[in-house]
Order: C-alpha cells, then sequence, then structure tokens
C-alpha cells in the first residue's frame, strides 16, 4: 500500500470516536396534519351519535312509574324485565328472523342482479341501473304504502289473482310477517347490488374468457372465478341489509301494523303511547348490542369458512 492509498484509506474510514460519542438518531415525529384533519368529523360523529348513545343507556338504567314518572334510579331492572319476559323474547326473535330472511333474499336476489348488470352493455347497463336503484330516490313511507294499496284483500296482487281463478279468498299479506318480509326485501336490495357492483368492478372479465378458453365449464367459472370476487360484496352488502332490516321501523310499522310487531316499534310504543321512555331506552340498547354481537359474529364464521375453502 502506498502512501496515498493509506492517506486515503485514512479520510475514508469513520472516526471510531466521534460515531460512539454521536448522540442516537431522534425518533421522526409523526404528522400532525392527518389528525387536526379529522377531528372536525370525529367532533361531529360524537355530538351526533356517541353522546345520544350514552345518553340513551344512561335512561335506560333509570326506573319509571305510571304515578311517579321516570325517577332518576340506578338499576338494571328494565333489562331484568325484557330478559325474563317471553313476550319481549317473541318480539326479538321475530326481529331477527325477518332480518336473517330478508338478507338471504336480497343475497340471492342481488347478487345474480349486479353480476347480469355487470355484463350488460351500454345504454341497457345504464337504464337497469337506474331501474333498480331508482326505489332509493323515493321516500321509504312511499314505497310502503304503495306495497299496502297492492297487499290489500282488494288490492292488485290479490284482484288479479282471483280474476284468473288462481286463489278463490285474498291471501293476507297485510300485518303478516310475509308481507312485511317482501317490502324489506324491495326496499334492501339496492344496498346489496351497490355492494357486490362495487366487488365486480375489480373483476377482469377476460379472466373469465381465459378461464372458458382452458377448458373451464361455465359454472366452474362461477365457483372458482367470480364467486371469490363477489363474497366480500356480499358480505358487505349482508351486513348493511341485516342491520337495517333489524332496525326498520317505517314498513314494519305500516305492513305489520300493530299486531306484528318488531324491536323498533316497540320501543316507539313504549316511548309515545305508555311514556315508559327508560323501557325503550333499554330495548333500543339491547338491540343495538344484538345486532354488533351477530353481525360481528357472522362475518368471523364467514369469513373463516370463505378462507377454508377458497385459499
Amino acid at each position: 500500500m502506498t502512501a496515498v492509498d493509506a492517506h486515503k484509506s485514512l479520510i475514508d474510514s469513520p472516526d471510531t470516536d466521534t460515531a460512539a460519542d454521536a448522540p442516537p438518531p431522534r425518533p421522526e415525529r409523526r404528522p400532525l396534519a392527518p389528525y387536526l384533519l379529522s377531528l372536525p368529523a370525529l367532533a361531529l360523529f360524537a355530538v351526533l351519535l356517541l353522546v345520544p348513545l350514552v345518553m340513551t343507556g344512561l335512561l335506560s338504567l333509570n326506573s319509571f312509574g305510571f304515578y311517579t314518572g321516570i325517577q332518576d334510579v340506578w338499576q338494571l331492572g328494565n333489562y331484568i324485565d325484557i330478559v325474563t319476559d317471553d313476550y319481549f323474547h317473541e318480539i326479538f326473535l321475530r326481529t331477527f328472523r325477518i332480518a336473517v330472511v330478508v338478507t338471504l333474499l336480497c343475497a340471492v336476489l342481488g347478487a345474480p342482479e349486479a353480476y347480469i348488470l355487470r355484463r350488460m352493455r351500454s345504454p341497457w347497463r345504464g337504464l337497469c341501473l337506474l331501474v333498480v336503484l331508482g326505489p332509493l330516490l323515493i321516500s321509504v313511507v312511499s314505497r310502503t304504502l304503495g306495497w299496502a294499496l297492492l297487499f290489500g284483500s282488494t288490492g292488485i296482487i290479490n284482484t288479479a289473482l282471483m280474476a284468473v281463478g288462481l286463489i278463490a279468498t285474498p291471501i293476507e299479506f297485510m300485518y303478516t310477517e310475509t308481507g312485511v318480509i317482501i317490502a324489506l326485501t324491495h326496499v334492501l336490495v339496492p344496498f346489496m347490488v351497490l355492494s357486490v357492483w362495487a366487488s365486480l368492478q375489480r373483476l377482469d372479465p377476460q379472466v373469465e374468457n381465459a378461464a372458458l378458453s382452458l377448458g373451464a365449464k361455465p359454472f366452474t367459472v362461477l365457483r372458482r372465478v367470480v364467486l371469490p370476487q363477489v363474497v366480500p360484496g356480499i358480505l358487505s352488502g349482508s351486513i348493511i341489509v341485516f342491520a337495517l332490516a333489524a332496525s326498520a321501523f317505517a314498513t314494519p310499522a305500516i305492513i305489520g301494523g300493530r299486531r306484528l310487531k318488531v324491536a323498533a316499534t316497540l320501543a316507539y310504543d313504549e316511548f309515545l303511547n305508555t311514556l315508559n321512555w327508560p323501557l325503550g331506552a333499554a330495548i333500543a340498547i339491547l338491540l343495538l348490542l344484538a345486532n354488533i354481537v351477530i353481525i360481528v359474529g357472522c362475518n368471523r364464521l364467514v369469513e373463516r369458512r370463505y378462507k377454508q375453502v377458497f385459499e
């Protein structure tokens, strides 16, 4: 090694003493801009959702008397009455039974409908999509009243069936679970179509053509190529549909009436008819908790089965 090379090596080599004495690097500070930008949304979320929920939960812990009114006493009597009374068991069971059937019907009708719309070409795709999503542009009360006119004993459905000779007496749709399920399915199918449609946007049609060209049958293509892409949309749509069906008020109140109560109409009656606000608040809180538990549990179970089947 020449003198010049030795001099260069001394210059290029790090100073061990200086490196040892250097302070440790400071941790990088996270920018505060994302948190500051999210503060208005968090404040709005807290004011419009969390605060009412907390107040409703505190109200459900009060007691009520017909002569004394609402008493500021902390107790669990309202929850105990709901859990131990068969009347409330029947209403909650009916609520979730209707929600499950509506969710299944929406999945059976909405998923194929979204797939067919995805395969359509313009301008038919836009026209059919407008027909499917058109009910969302109309008030749910107006739609339900339309179904009430169709379901009546002298409505169009019964009149047409009797005129054709298929039935001799009108079919009872009003004040039955069947009528509520049909009306809720019509109201909530667009949400399933939108969820599945969003999942299908990531599916390249050429993948299906490639599978067909390699000898796969159409059913195999649907099961192995299309279905794995659609399942996340079906799960998302099922969560939305189930939550909306279980907490629906207008449709069960109009179609079901006072004969067929669900949890939402029961809470409404407790608030405005009997004026037992603590009991109505307890019903609302239990409905919310039951929705959360069922949705999270079913989502975890279906996702686990989905991974086992398709991975």
